[in-house]
């Protein structure tokens, strides 16, 4: 079976998108509803920074059409610490805090790590085992994003692959671009667009991205593709052109 394929940007909320994505006359209270009806992923980052409600996440699911499905950033207080074996309690209480409530709408969960942090076979393992399997009666996905340049390491990439986390590939960026983990699903975020490009990217780039991502579906594994950083104001252009792409074989 081929993967699914979901693709789209980080958030939902940023100024410049007005009147160039989002028209200009559109409430702000609908961005969500606009942009989930042209993207078929959203990357939350407000989950890194502060615990939502459940009724916010409720609310999320509300406005977004079947098939849709938010990935979400494991917060900062799990991942920004020396010792992550530590992160227990805030893994528990980001679990808890309602993101049941997205129903199907919810997707994997990307647990960024600060750049500062190196590779430490012992704590990592240590922490991968503190990532729950499920939330209720969901399974849950999860994915590690590993910015120090020590995790380009084999022994890494194996870890994550026995604990079935997916490594998340930073493409076109300055992080060490490191693919592999879970055999079910890749995550994947690039961070390349450009102001010299409507669409973010050069079209050969984009062709090329979307080779690559139609190349991992075509294993079987689900793919969650964010196109993030960069120039932003690009990024939802950059995104819908893959998800064009990607729909044309």
């Amino acid at each position: 079976m081929v993967g699914a394929i979901r693709i789209g940007v980080g958030g939902w909320t940023f100024p410049p998108w007005r009147g160039a994505f989002f028209p200009d006359k559109l409430p702000q209270k609908r961005e969500l509803e606009f942009m989930a009806s042209n993207l078929t992923s959203i990357e939350i980052n407000g989950t890194f920074y502060r615990t939502q409600k459940p009724a916010t996440f409720a609310k999320w699911r509300a406005e977004t059409p079947d098939g849709f499905v938010f990935a979400l950033k494991g917060p900062r207080y799990a991942t920004s610490r020396s010792v992550l074996a530590e992160a227990g309690d805030s893994i528990g209480w980001f679990v808890d805090s309602g993101i049941a409530e997205l129903g199907d709408r919810l997707g994997p969960i990307n647990w960024q790590l600060a750049p500062t942090k190196r590779f430490d076979r012992d704590d990592v393992a240590r922490f991968l085992d503190l990532l729950p399997a499920s939330v209720g009666d969901r399974p849950l996905r999860h994915a590690l994003e590993a910015r120090h340049p020590s995790f380009a390491d084999d022994a890494f990439v194996e870890l994550a692959r026995e604990r079935g986390v997916a490594v998340v590939l930073a493409g076109d960026s300055e992080y060490p671009a490191i693919e592999g983990g879970a055999e079910d699903f890749v995550y994947a975020r690039i961070m390349g667009t450009q102001a010299g490009h409507a669409a973010g990217y050069a079209d050969a780039a984009l062709d090329a991205w979307a080779e690559r991502t139609r190349g991992w579906a075509v294993t079987g594994r689900d793919v969650f593709l964010y196109v993030i950083s960069g120039h932003k104001a690009a990024n939802p252009a950059a995104a819908m052109a893959l998800i064009e792409r990607v729909k044309q074989e």
